[in-house]
């Protein structure tokens, strides 16, 4: 009757480490997601802040307000979106 009880004790620390293990793989695509997400909002946020960061500075070099600004702002847009082409392609 011990090796029985013992066996049983084993088989439920092998479910239960089975359990663990399968936990943590869905929090590691957890994890994951929420990564990629952070990275497409950081892409973004970056690209379009330094197109007007440097449209802004032209402007004020070049005092040709406010074309630089509407210009490098575009074109940050236009970066962003194709930097999130590429990381989607990559996912």
């Amino acid at each position: 009757m011990q090796f029985f009880g013992s066996y049983v004790i084993l088989k439920y620390m092998r479910q239960a480490k089975q359990g663990k293990r399968e936990k943590n793989r869905q929090r590691g695509t957890v994890v994951r997601a929420l990564s990629f997400f952070t990275q497409v909002g950081v892409t973004i946020f970056a690209c379009v802040f330094l197109g007007v960061i440097l449209g802004r500075f032209l402007d004020r070099v070049l005092g040709t307000a406010p074309w630089l600004l509407l210009a490098c702002s575009l074109l940050g847009t236009a970066a962003a979106f194709m930097e999130l082409f590429r990381l989607a392609k990559n996912k």
